[in-house]
């Protein structure tokens, strides 16, 4: 190469560094000893992105970075674009005591322009869990591992989120969120380790990612609307669950919701809609399942509209959400039970614009079966088990 060549390239580098800003943690004291707590290394680290114009990248360089606590807090960053590179694990306090009873372990809030690529979140909540499936009552309620609250236009592609105390992620009050490429993972026996849950959130997708935890795969919560789950990997777990919605009175709707390319693994449930046996002004509607495959699991489709566990806080009354316009198209495989469709509905408010298209689904080489109760709709092509929907 010639030495113009060659100074031509240095001087290309040198300008794009001059555009972008890059914070080491290490440089703000972060220790890789997996012992030192460099939370405040990486507040520091973000503190000085957010005071920069330019757009800012924070690099975490390979170890392990134990993390009490931290709140990145984006409302005065002056930076729209700040990118975290992790190459590190940040890790919990394997002492549970430590973050048990706060909400958050890591909480991003009221960002706007962040994009997290690689690295791994690990929450180290064995002792927890085991203080839970103990019956312990002594035991803190735990605490979500990653959390986006009120934030923008967030990408996180490449990411290792596992062993929470609760929740792995939350996505709550957001708007324009991509989770790409992303692995979630807890035993099947956590409790309470829902994998994604989104709430109160629009324009938010989740892609081309594998989900392994002791509750749902992902869980939609009120208030959530244009959401977009495509080749999801389910499993252990209890699936992709819509709810439990209608605990209030007044309450935000579901709607815009589409599922599809997911496979289940052994899973308790496929796809559910899931509301509280409560009186609630709240709605389901428009949401789409297509191309699902069921391996082995308990119950493929579902809609429970009389959940009330051990029989508590409900007045005796059916389901006031009301779910329209739901659409099962393409689901096959096999069920773990007999019963491969069930459609539990509100006598109050009963299902309508239920379709069924193209289902196919065996239980042990068998014919399965389909219960239907206050649900209404219509059925087109291929139908395993036969169909129990009222007609619209």
């Amino acid at each position: 190469m010639s030495p113009f060549a060659i100074f031509f390239l240095l001087l290309i580098n040198s300008s794009l560094a001059a555009n972008t800003n890059i914070y080491n943690v290490q440089n703000y004291g972060a220790k890789s000893d997996g012992k030192t707590d460099s939370s405040k290394a990486f507040l520091n680290a973000w503190a000085a992105a957010c005071a920069s114009n330019k757009p800012s990248t924070i690099n975490v360089p390979i170890g392990k970075y134990l993390i009490h606590n931290a709140n990145f807090n984006g409302q005065t960053c002056k930076s729209k674009a700040i990118t975290m590179h992790i190459d590190g694990t940040l890790l919990a306090p394997s002492d549970y005591n430590v973050i048990g009873n706060e909400e958050n372990w890591i909480k991003f809030e009221k960002v706007n322009g962040l994009s997290i690529y690689g690295g791994t979140f690990d929450g180290q909540a064995a002792a927890l869990w085991a203080c839970k499936n103990s019956n312990n009552k002594n035991c803190p309620d735990g605490t979500t591992a990653l959390t986006f609250y009120n934030s923008n236009n967030i990408i996180m592609s490449g990411v290792k989120v596992q062993n929470s105390q609760k929740f792995q992620i939350l996505v709550d009050g957001c708007h324009n969120v991509k989770l790409q490429g992303v692995k979630v993972s807890a035993p099947g026996n956590s409790p309470n380790t829902d994998g994604i849950h989104v709430k109160s959130s629009s324009g938010v997708s989740i892609m081309k990612s594998q989900i392994g935890t002791g509750d749902d795969c992902i869980s939609i919560g009120p208030g959530t609307s244009n959401l977009w789950i495509e080749g999801i990997a389910c499993g252990p777990g209890h699936g992709i669950s819509i709810g439990s919605l209608g605990w209030k009175q007044q309450e935000l709707g579901v709607q815009n919701v589409t599922v599809k390319t997911v496979t289940f693994s052994g899973t308790t449930n496929g796809v559910r809609v899931k509301t509280w046996a409560r009186p609630s002004n709240g709605f389901v509607r428009n949401v789409l399942f297509q191309h699902i495959v069921m391996v082995n699991v308990k119950n493929p489709i579902i809609i429970d509209q009389n959940y009330c566990p051990n029989h508590q806080s409900c007045p005796h009354k059916g389901s006031g959400i009301k779910i329209s316009d739901v659409t099962y198209q393409d689901i096959h495989g096999t069920s773990a039970t007999e019963v491969a469709v069930k459609l539990d509905c509100s006598k109050s408010n009963p299902c309508s614009g239920i379709t069924l298209e193209d289902v196919n689904l065996s239980y042990q080489n068998q014919q399965t079966e389909a219960s239907c109760v206050n649900a209404r709709g219509r059925v087109s092509g291929l139908q395993k088990p036969t169909n129990c929907l009222l007609k619209s």
